[in-house]
């Protein structure tokens, strides 16, 4: 990502943005080309590309982008179309969709995590649990029963 040997650079035709140490943004920001955030923006933020959140950043957002590593603070709901990285001083505020995702120790995410393209989300009821204990730690086992159709 944002190296001019990757097969993803297009020769410079979409320009990288880049919100400098300092500058704060607000409203919606919306691009075709990389956008690279090392100041503070709030409001709505969308690229066809991909997405750099500096240590030092701040975003108050929602979030589209292809690819993404975020490094910072953000809150607000995150969507990615394909890579998620969170470094180990990220902290994430929302909710976030994503393809992939590679969360180094040290990244903090209060939030919800989904990835499409898996399996359905299966309620487990409370009655479903059947709790035992071993020795000194205990096991849970989950029996889950085929889902049925909501009414």
């Amino acid at each position: 990502m944002f190296k001019k040997d990757d097969s993803s650079y297009d020769g410079g035709r979409a320009q990288d943005t880049i919100i400098a140490h300092g500058v704060k943004v607000e409203g919606e920001f919306i691009s075709q080309g990389n956008i690279i955030i090392e100041g503070e923006v709030h409001g709505i933020i969308k690229t066809e590309r991909d997405l750099r959140v500096g240590e030092q950043a701040r975003v108050i957002a929602s979030v589209t982008a292809d690819n993404a590593v975020i490094a910072g603070e953000v809150k607000g709901n995150v969507k990615i179309n394909e890579s998620l990285e969170l470094t180990p001083t990220s902290r994430i505020t929302g909710d976030i969709k994503a393809k992939i995702v590679t969360m180094s120790p040290g990244a903090i995410l209060n939030g919800k995590f989904q990835m499409p393209g898996g399996p359905e989300e299966v309620v487990v009821e409370e009655k479903l649990l059947k709790k035992r204990s071993r020795t000194k730690s205990s096991v849970v086992d989950v029996e889950i029963e085929e889902p049925q159709p909501l009414v």
